[in-house]
């Protein structure tokens, strides 16, 4: 078997055995909580008949075990149950949800890379110089903000105190048309940049001090000494290479985007995936827990390993480990 087939498979064999350690730990989790799921679906004040069929009807009266059991063969059919308070099923709650969700995580994947680039090629051109410092300040300062601090920072200083922007919600009522876009934009903005703020500092830093070190090997040395202007060493030459560790943190980082998306969105009331989580917290909503954090661990998850696949292709002495 090929090398790159071969490294191919153990990676998806990698990711299946981490979905099913996710989807494990999801269920068995969530019936630790403290609080009765019984509560969220029978009313106290029913009949003990009435609340037995309820239970009955949503399988909470069997053994743990059955029920593991019965939620993994249902899962295989795509089917993540029903949720007790909507009582639809969760997989149509979280797919209208779901696109919300991936437009702020990859509009903020998207400007994180767009900014991240020039900033890391700019410090490391002008590595201990004022200009490398500052970025360098402004990176470590981005690490340390918290999602909470920097969202509600936001949603004051530029939706309550200038009114310059939206302070919840995806998009207003009654817009079709070019204004719906335009009001989508302007509603994402806030989150999105809140997000962006927390993860380019990571971003930036790790990119500059591995073109720095790739800036230093001897094939820039030798395009240099065959005359090449110093743009071109940088840009086509030592940034292709200096790219491959960054490609890395493009995945972890997806994975920080979908833990922030659940504060963020909660904060700036954005109708994805994470506000699903917060709302059935809230509800004791446990199918929809169980399949709003399957649904982010298995984006997670295809992220990494689709970034792990192109981290192979990309240097093949990788496709060896």
């Amino acid at each position: 078997m090929p090398a790159g087939t071969s490294f191919i498979l153990r990676r998806l064999l990698r990711g299946l055995l981490t979905m099913w350690f996710a989807v494990t730990v999801t269920f068995f989790l969530l019936r630790l909580l403290p609080g009765d799921p019984a509560l969220a679906i029978a009313d106290p004040g029913m009949t003990e008949e009435l609340r037995a069929k309820l239970l009955n009807d949503y399988g909470l009266d069997k053994p743990l075990g059955v029920q593991y059991w019965e939620f993994l063969t249902q899962l295989a059919q795509g089917n993540l149950g029903m949720s007790f308070r909507q009582n639809q099923p969760v997989l149509d709650i979280l797919l209208e949800r779901l696109p919300w969700t991936l437009l702020l995580a990859g509009s903020a994947l998207a400007v994180t890379v767009a900014l991240g680039i020039p900033l890391g090629v700019l410090a490391a051109t002008r590595a201990k110089g004022p200009v490398d410092r500052l970025i360098q300040v402004g990176g470590i300062t981005g690490q340390s903000l918290f999602v909470p601090s920097i969202g509600v920072f936001l949603l004051y200083l530029f939706g309550v105190q200038f009114g310059l922007l939206p302070i919840g919600g995806a998009i207003d009522d009654d817009v079709t048309g070019s204004a719906a876009y335009l009001s989508i934009a302007r509603h994402l903005i806030l989150p999105c940049l809140s997000l962006v703020l927390v993860q380019l500092g990571s971003y930036v830093l790790t990119l500059r001090s591995t073109l720095i070190d790739a800036l230093g090997e001897d094939y820039c040395a030798l395009a240099r000494a065959k005359g090449l202007p110093n743009r071109t060493v940088v840009w086509r030459h030592a940034l292709r290479n200096a790219l491959l560790p960054t490609t890395t943190l493009i995945g972890l980082q997806l994975g920080f985007l979908v833990g922030g998306a659940v504060l963020t969105e909660s904060i700036y009331a954005y109708p994805g995936v994470g506000r699903s989580i917060f709302e059935a917290v809230g509800q004791l909503d446990f199918p929809v827990l169980q399949g709003a954090f399957l649904m982010l661990a298995f984006a997670v998850i295809v992220a990494n390993l689709l970034t792990d696949i192109a981290y192979g292709l990309l240097d093949p002495r990788v496709r060896t480990t």
